[in-house]
């Protein structure tokens, strides 16, 4: 799960939306035999990165709902069809941040304690925009990655400090920055700074 210590103060939920929409289309398109697949989340296949991506769904669900944060909910233990079940999933947390009026007060999220709410979606946002692109370029399948979108998160990013641990690095919500040209397409270069290389698996 991606965190960042100062976050944008934005409403992202219509953002969140538009992103979990795309995202949904993407893993309608996941065939069977394509759930043993790598993925680029080191160690996880393409079921392994949908039952978290479900998971992580209905974990920030409960947490906009008020509820505190259940591992097996968040970690997807009781998923058995990861594929069958995000659309569902998707729907429950657009539904749940929705209710939230005004965005404010705290989520209590799985792994970061209480997090102010605004920034909470934000965290999902990046989650499923980057994810929305891991299971894509996995099935060999165009992410649609949103410019506007990858802007956003990069300028939310430009605030992270750079030599966080918790933030960057084997144990982290990322892998370690890619270089990527400074004339690159937003999406290349966001993709670069949260530990992806916009060629992978090369």
């Amino acid at each position: 799960m991606s965190t960042h210590d100062n976050p944008d103060s934005r409403d992202l939920r219509a953002a969140d939306r538009r992103v979990l929409a795309v995202t949904t289309g993407i893993v309608e398109q996941v065939r069977p035999d394509q759930l043993d697949l790598p993925t680029p989340c080191a160690g996880w296949s393409v079921r392994d990165l949908v039952r978290h991506m479900v998971g992580n769904n209905y974990g920030f669900a409960t947490a906009a709902l008020g509820a505190p944060p259940d591992p097996e909910v968040w970690d997807g233990v009781a998923v058995a069809d990861p594929v069958g079940e995000f659309a569902a999933s998707a729907g429950a947390v657009a539904e749940a941040f929705a209710s939230v009026e005004p965005l404010a007060g705290t989520f209590a999220v799985l792994g970061y304690g209480d997090v102010p709410a605004a920034q909470a979606v934000g965290m999902h946002f990046i989650d499923y925009l980057t994810h929305g692109w891991d299971v894509a370029v996995s099935i060999g399948v165009d992410p649609g990655l949103d410019e506007q979108a990858c802007a956003a998160v990069l300028r939310i990013g430009a605030d992270w400090p750079l030599d966080s641990p918790r933030i960057w690095g084997p144990d982290a919500a990322f892998g370690y920055r890619v270089e990527v040209p400074a004339d690159a397409s937003a999406a290349d270069r966001m993709l670069g700074f949260l530990g992806r290389s916009p060629s992978w698996p090369h």
